[in-house]
């Protein structure tokens, strides 16, 4: 009797994690559609991808561990290879579309160019 509800728990968190992955991977590609400028698409696809193939993966670790008793290093790297490198890989490329001239929408002041030119021209004082 315990091991049925342990094992209806365990089902439903399994259902949960892949569905409310898929879910956050589906309104981020939606995201990436509807939104106006780069920086807001990448934000949207930077953390859709993050938390959605997250939550799919620690799914189908649970899934395995409780079906066929099988602890999967891979899907545990998996997870930590995208949460290390998909915000580090979202802010690179903002920062060189940034570089390339690309503005953010709807903004009267940008503050990150601002400081780009203060340490210009500190470094230019200094070099005198």
């Amino acid at each position: 009797m315990i091991q049925t509800i342990i094992e209806i728990i365990l089902d439903i968190l399994v259902i949960v994690f892949i569905l409310g992955g898929a879910f956050i991977v589906f309104t981020a590609s939606v995201g990436v559609l509807r939104f106006p400028d780069i920086y807001t698409r990448l934000h949207a696809a930077s953390k859709g991808s993050t938390l959605g193939v997250a939550g799919i993966l620690i799914g189908a670790f649970i899934f395995h561990y409780m079906e066929y008793g099988i602890v999967s290093g891979r899907l545990i790297l998996g997870v930590l290879f995208i949460m290390l490198t998909a915000p580090v890989a979202s802010h690179l490329i903002s920062r060189a579309a940034h570089l390339r001239g690309a503005k953010p929408y709807g903004t009267l002041k940008d503050q990150y160019q601002e400081a780009i030119d203060a340490e210009k021209r500190k470094q230019d004082k200094n070099a005198k």
